[in-house]
């Protein structure tokens, strides 16, 4: 059964600037033992976001007035390094509901793309544009629209870039494939039945 078709996604914004944030950065991997992704919404950017003993570090994610974002935003080659689920997990348990960057790397994308997080691609001038937008109002509105594969802001509308394949499957609600796996579950099960090896 297919899930929510993702055509927007909407909400305030945080920007979170930088060049080639690795998967690392994003969920030291300290955090990565536990049995389920449960609360790894706690650790996002700890170590960014943390002095060693656990105090608070200026940080855009610690920053009240970015407070309740859904929408995280950066720079060139989002999510590169060791290809952890744990990544997408902690910015999905987070709260946020889609990234916009430069550019992304491409485990990290789809990572992202199976928990129904869409991963927009947008021009240097156009993120410093949305970054400064924001900073100046935290309150803005910003709006994703997976369809016409452009965001809106304030005034403006940029042109963002994401891969068909991933768009489609947005829009059909098709983003889970373990969800598609299952749903075909009669016809693995009549395929296997059908190979003589199986029947062994």
């Amino acid at each position: 059964m297919p899930l929510k078709k993702i055509a927007t996604v909407s909400g305030r914004a945080v920007p979170v600037p930088g060049s080639d944030i690795d998967t690392d950065r994003i969920i030291p991997a300290r955090f990565m033992k536990c049995v389920t992704f449960d609360g790894l919404g706690e650790y996002l950017f700890y170590d960014a976001r943390h002095e060693s003993d656990g105090n608070p570090k200026q940080h855009p994610l610690n920053d009240p007035r970015f407070a309740g974002a859904s929408i995280l935003v950066s720079g060139i080659n989002f999510g590169c390094g060791s290809s952890r689920e744990h990544a997408p997990q902690a910015i999905s348990k987070a709260g946020f509901r889609a990234v916009i960057a430069q550019s992304f790397a491409e485990i990290f994308f789809g990572n992202c793309a199976t928990l129904g997080m869409p991963c927009v691609m947008a021009s240097a001038g156009d993120i410093e544009a949305l970054m400064e937008a924001v900073e100046a109002d935290p309150s803005l509105e910003v709006v994703i629209d997976v369809e016409a594969e452009t965001v809106r802001f304030g005034d403006r509308t940029i042109t963002v870039e994401i891969p068909r394949s991933a768009r489609e499957v947005f829009l059909s609600g098709r983003w889970d494939p373990i969800g598609d796996l299952l749903d075909g579950a009669d016809e693995v099960a009549a395929t296997a039945a059908s190979l003589p090896y199986m029947a062994r």
